[in-house]
């Protein structure tokens, strides 16, 4: 299987040290590298225009000094190019997020945030670009509809006790196509203790979306090993 390559992401914001939290941000997520910074929009508009620098996705602040987001966005819409944004602002006007709306972003999210917000939006988009990747020709409608829901927030349901939501996606993203894993493994990736981590891994597998299986040829006391079912569902 051909691995895809990094969505490449620009970061624009007037404020260096937004810009150096956001790239520390996106380094902590598989399939995404920062490619270029932009300091305000003039310069992001630049970057852009550069045919040497190829941009897949922008991280998009709307208040600049020197011109808004909306600017850049209205930029990327004129020259017809298929790089997408995601607007990371502290405007709250319905007004401006409806305006971005309408010029086609794929998420808003209002600062501040958590990382654990900022790392379940990247993985939508990730998976609606892997997806769009994926079609070519002539578009079925279940082609559509993959693509529009893989944008789309997840139905929330009434979380088990002691399982809050947004950490059993960051649990299921870290096991999901990757194979076999260990609650060790998982802990590490996400940032948890392996306690909590076997705790939601039990959860999945209690649900049964998760396969539980000893793990074999390990020294010392024995391992468990998860598995995401694959059933036509899942």
């Amino acid at each position: 299987m051909t691995e895809r390559p990094d969505i490449r992401v620009l970061i624009v914001d007037d404020d260096p040290l937004i810009v150096e939290l956001h790239r520390s941000f996106v380094d902590r997520i598989p399939g995404f590298t920062v490619v270029a910074e932009a300091i305000g929009a003039f310069q992001a508009v630049a970057t852009l225009r550069d045919e040497n620098t190829r941009i897949d996705l922008i991280l998009l602040d709307i208040t600049m000094p020197d011109g808004s987001g909306l600017d850049v966005l209205r930029h990327i819409r004129a020259r017809g190019s298929d790089t997408h944004a995601i607007v990371i602002s502290g405007v709250r006007e319905a007004e401006s997020v409806r305006r971005t709306l309408a010029l086609g972003v794929a998420q808003y999210l209002i600062k501040p945030f958590t990382f654990a917000t900022f790392h379940e939006r990247m993985l939508q988009f990730r998976e609606f670009h892997n997806r769009e990747l994926c079609v070519t020709g002539q578009s079925t409608q279940q082609d559509v509809d993959s693509l529009f829901t893989a944008l789309r927030p997840p139905t929330r349901e009434q979380p088990a006790k002691g399982i809050a939501p947004e950490t059993l996606r960051l649990v299921t993203d870290a096991l999901r196509g990757h194979g076999a894993r260990s609650a060790a493994e998982i802990a590490e990736e996400v940032g948890m203790s392996r306690v909590a981590a076997r705790r939601y891994l039990e959860h999945l597998t209690a649900s049964g979306s998760v396969e539980r299986a000893p793990r074999l040829g390990t020294p010392g006391r024995p391992q468990s090993e998860y598995r995401w079912r694959s059933t036509p569902e899942n």
